[in-house]
């Protein structure tokens, strides 16, 4: 309910930290493969340092994502890969998800 749709499919949750006037989700990218990249000889090589998205005020307070992505590494090259997608809303520290809410809820397109 708290967490934006879908995105349990691609991480785990960890921890929740209610902070008096704002709630903290801890999520860290699942240890699977990307479908894109199953044909590579990859490893999961841990995370790329730990970003935090804002997204919607849940009842009156504030919400914070901290997320982890993974890092993959072939073995063969020794080239690093992530997943391709966009977590943030270009330009903003907020979901794409809640930028698309805020531009709709102010006119903008």
């Amino acid at each position: 309910m708290f967490l934006p749709s879908g995105i349990l499919d691609y991480f785990e949750f960890t921890d929740y930290s209610n902070m008096g006037s704002y709630y903290v989700f801890c999520l860290q990218e699942k240890s699977e493969i990307p479908t894109e990249l199953k044909s590579l000889s990859l490893v999961s090589k841990g995370f790329y340092p730990e970003i935090t998205i804002t997204d919607f005020p849940v009842r009156d307070h504030t919400v914070y994502f901290k997320i982890k992505r993974r890092r993959w590494e072939d073995n063969t090259t020794g080239r690093t890969y992530s997943r391709d997608w966009k977590l943030v809303a270009d330009g903003t520290h907020i979901t794409n998800e809640f930028g698309s809410f805020l531009k709709e809820l102010l006119g903008h397109s």
